[in-house]
């Protein structure tokens, strides 16, 4: 390394840290998984899922699916009945993230204890929507609700905004993949490839209704009370998320996106930070040496 491109270097640890600090609670790289050989883990290098999750338009991703899940109000009660997230937003972050991470990049045995782990934890959260129905997170159709808002929202933020272009083919593989880890917690049947996973999120429009709940967390993913450095690149994360969202989940939550904004503003500006995020944190996981 010449001296005039350690500064540079300098930058990008400090950076890289701080962003790992907020998205994961920690400064430290992942660990490199075990041997490929010996262990590649559920899906493996050559996998469209390592090929989606490795890239940070994830983070875009994970905002439009819990904007979506916002839609269904079992899952809204389910969230705030058990899920402490207004008191520690990023604890939640880090502990989805972390299971992504695992059960993507972990070993086999690795990410089917993280998956058990999941699946007791679920076991605890049931109750009764303000409406009066029942809910349970080990209810198979709801289960499926979550799965599809994920795989759907991971999907399209890694097309648009992904650091680079997906493989010919990644998009039906990845849904296919993802079918794996939603069976094994619990969803009976997960949709195999892309027509499959629109065709079950539009069965569910009919189940959609925005109450107080929903407003709550939209609110509150609007503005989270996150340190004040990450504000502006999470506004901007936020505007990205909703402006990939169906137009009529956007009229519905009151997040109106001006014509011409997107394409002229958001897009090309969220681009330019996956891109600064995507060179600080370095290639992932599976690719470290």
């Amino acid at each position: 390394m010449t001296p005039a491109s350690e500064p540079l270097g300098d930058l990008r640890t400090r950076f890289g840290n701080e962003i790992r600090r907020v998205l994961a609670g920690t400064a430290e790289m992942p660990e490199r998984p075990a041997s490929f050989t010996d262990d590649p883990g559920l899906f493996g290098p050559d996998s469209a899922t390592w090929e989606v999750h490795g890239d940070p338009a994830m983070i875009i991703g994970g905002v439009r699916a819990l904007l979506l899940q916002a839609m269904h109000p079992l899952a809204m009660a389910g969230v705030t009945d058990h899920s402490n997230y207004k008191s520690d937003p990023l604890g939640r972050l880090h502990r989805t993230g972390g299971f992504v991470r695992t059960t993507t990049f972990g070993t086999t045995d690795e990410a089917e204890r993280a998956i058990r782990m999941v699946r007791r934890i679920h076991e605890r959260v049931t109750g009764h929507a303000p409406d009066g129905r029942p809910y349970a997170a080990t209810d198979p159709h709801l289960l499926q609700f979550v799965h599809c808002t994920e795989v759907d929202s991971f999907l399209r933020a890694r097309e648009r905004y992904g650091t680079s272009p997906l493989s010919y083919g990644a998009a039906d593989r990845y849904v296919e993949e993802m079918a794996v880890v939603a069976e094994k917690l619990g969803v009976l049947r997960a949709p195999r490839d892309r027509v499959e996973l629109t065709a079950v999120l539009d069965a569910y429009h009919e189940e959609h209704h925005i109450g107080s709940q929903a407003r709550d967390t939209v609110r509150f993913l609007a503005w989270p009370p996150l340190p004040l450095a990450a504000r502006p690149s999470y506004a901007l994360v936020f505007a990205a998320a909703v402006a990939m969202l169906p137009r009529e989940v956007r009229w519905k939550l009151r997040l109106p996106v001006a014509p011409l904004v997107e394409p002229l503003a958001i897009r090309p500006a969220a681009t330019a930070l996956m891109r600064t995020l995507g060179w600080a944190l370095g290639d992932p996981p599976h690719q470290n040496p």
